[in-house]
């Protein structure tokens, strides 16, 4: 598998810079893009794709689609980009292998939309030669552990803090969060325009995969 062309590291306070990040890539993305997030239970991945749908001017009402595994939201004729993609938004917790996403058909929709894929990684970069990974972290403990919920959760900046450990608590959207966005194949040679984006960073700075959640959860 190719190296990433780049990787940007991003520190956001809160839900709704998490959203406003994401809708300033959502902005930038065209019909055929693919984006793949990971983030444990909590970590903002609806959040972020929220963000993303309103970057794309698609219809509002975004939640995770674990239970049917793909959403399909349509581009709003008066919204800020009529005539965009939709947004196709796919949870593959549940699906084992690349050939049981291509049992869900997303290559019918994958030229005329923006597909985002939770739970995706190892499992869906057959479907295109370009893609953005997106990885979202969370502090260890929460709010309650380091330095709360105003420390910096960058490993340099708090090493008594590491990255990417969840305590399974999904109501402090408030915590800090840090995402990595990644650029693979020739559509993302170059970086797009990303708000507070921090210069190209060492593998070292967060785990290159969070750890899996147990059975059960999504």
């Amino acid at each position: 598998m190719s190296a990433a062309a780049w990787e940007r590291t991003l520190d956001v306070r809160t839900a709704d810079q998490t959203h406003a990040l994401a809708a300033a890539l959502g902005a930038q993305l065209a019909a055929g893009d693919l984006v793949i997030l990971t983030g444990e239970l909590g970590a903002g991945k609806t959040t972020f794709t929220q963000g993303l749908g309103e970057g794309l001017g698609v219809r509002a009402g975004i939640i995770s689609p674990t239970f049917v595994l793909v959403r399909i939201h349509p581009n709003l004729p008066d919204g800020p980009r009529p005539g965009g993609p939709d947004l196709v938004h796919v949870d593959a917790y549940r699906l084992e292998s690349a050939a049981e996403i291509d049992d869900i058909d997303l290559e019918n929709t994958m030229d005329s939309a923006v597909t985002v894929v939770e739970w995706g990684r190892n499992r869906v970069e057959h479907l295109g030669d370009s893609r953005l990974e997106v990885d979202l972290y969370r502090p260890l403990g929460g709010s309650g552990g380091g330095g709360g919920a105003g420390a910096s959760v960058h490993g340099p900046d708090t090493p008594d803090q590491p990255v990417g450990v969840l305590d399974f608590d999904t109501d402090d959207d408030d915590e800090p969060r840090t995402v990595v966005i990644r650029g693979f194949g020739p559509r993302w040679a170059e970086p797009p325009v990303l708000p507070g984006a921090l210069p190209e960073t060492s593998s070292a700075s967060v785990p290159e995969t969070p750890p899996t959640i147990p059975e059960g959860n999504s």
